[in-house]
């Protein structure tokens, strides 16, 4: 007899998702299947998804009816049988980052430049990116999900699933820090501090040695509760109380920030991202995870005379988290400051459907199946 699951499903734009029972999908070879326990919510997924074929049309949503979810946590129920280094009851974290496998870029380990980059369970950057999401059509609002074997992070066992289902967030500010080139000693900056991955690179930066982190926001509670991770290591600035950029010379004797961590989101103005960028001292790195609303008027000849690195950074590799996930075990990585907020499946229209969020980049937003 066949099992059955439940799934929540998207059919069309505009509707709230509905309980679906569909069949359980059996795993491919190279697949595993998936028992979800938790999974990361984005911030107003809801209204994003409703809007996201005006915003971005370049980046198809899958066909519905729909299995969304993007941060998936569980216990692999299943294996394929040319599935080598996984086996039945391991604690996974499932990245969602799909591509072909075969091209130049992922045979080179750099899936996220693979021109099929998908991110199952949310939308794909290829036009043709239907082909990825007929192979994995399941994201992580459901009981149980199939995924390749090269997406899993194994979790240790002092990891709830609900933090590790931040990842997602938690991944995207690691791989920005690694493409600064963040290390023990460094000075970083970080603009939009208080949000989901200005928190994020701050934690992370604490537990990759930086000696000091500076960073801006709007909010001065949620900047006082920033500074209190670490006081001794962090100081901010509200945005608006003066140039960042000036600011940031100033804590550092002239010299600038080693690099900077832009995450003030898509709809921060482009002249606080100039004005930030200006903080950080010759030959060092501006990283962007989270864009800005204009186009950058940049300086060449600035960009020139100060050698500097602008990089733009989209998610991370399975190997660096499981870097996360090992420093966790090991307790250089504390996530103890995730609030986590749990909505059952048969509220998840609830979960994004936006709720009003006061605590910022400490909110930890999760369905659990």
């Amino acid at each position: 007899m066949e099992r059955m699951m439940t799934a929540a499903r998207l059919h069309a734009l505009h509707t709230p998702m509905t309980l679906d029972q569909i069949p359980v999908p059996k795993p491919r070879a190279t697949d595993v299947l998936v028992r979800v326990k938790a999974c990361g919510i984005v911030p107003n997924m809801g209204n994003v998804i409703n809007n996201w074929p005006t915003w971005f049309p370049h980046q198809p949503l899958p066909k519905f009816p729909a299995v969304f979810g993007l941060d998936p946590t569980g216990i692999v129920e299943e294996i394929g049988e040319a599935v080598l280094n996984v086996k039945p009851g391991d604690r996974v974290y499932v990245s969602p980052l799909r591509s072909c496998g075969s091209c130049k870029a992922c045979r080179g380990g750099r899936r996220s430049e693979c021109s099929y980059y998908t991110l199952n369970g949310y939308f794909s950057t290829s036009r043709d990116g239907q082909r990825i999401f007929d192979l994995y059509p399941y994201g992580g609002f459901s009981e149980y999900m199939t995924a390749p074997e090269y997406a899993l992070v194994n979790l240790p066992d002092n990891m709830p699933f609900e933090q590790a289902a931040r990842f997602g967030y938690l991944g995207t500010s690691y791989g920005a820090l690694k493409n600064a080139n963040a290390g023990p000693g460094q000075v970083g900056l970080i603009d939009g501090i208080t949000g989901t991955l200005g928190v994020a690179s701050t934690v992370l930066g604490l537990a990759m040695g930086l000696s000091r982190i500076l960073g801006t926001g709007r909010d001065e509670d949620l900047l006082k509760r920033v500074k209190a991770l670490a006081p001794d290591r962090i100081e901010v600035m509200k945005l608006g109380d003066g140039s960042t950029g000036e600011w940031a010379k100033t804590m550092t004797g002239g010299e600038g920030a080693d690099f900077v961590i832009s995450a003030l989101g898509a709809r921060a103005p482009a002249a606080t991202m100039l004005d930030t960028m200006k903080g950080v001292r010759r030959g060092g790195r501006v990283v962007n995870v989270g864009g800005v609303a204009e186009d950058l008027p940049i300086d060449v000849k600035w960009l020139m005379d100060e050698q500097i690195h602008i990089i733009g950074s989209n998610w991370f590799t399975t190997a660096q988290g499981q870097e996360m996930a090992d420093m966790v075990k090991t307790g250089t990585l504390n996530l103890s400051y995730l609030e986590h907020r749990r909505f059952p499946l048969d509220s998840v229209n609830e979960a994004i459907s936006g709720l009003k969020d006061r605590d910022g980049g400490f909110s930890n937003y999760i369905v659990t199946p």
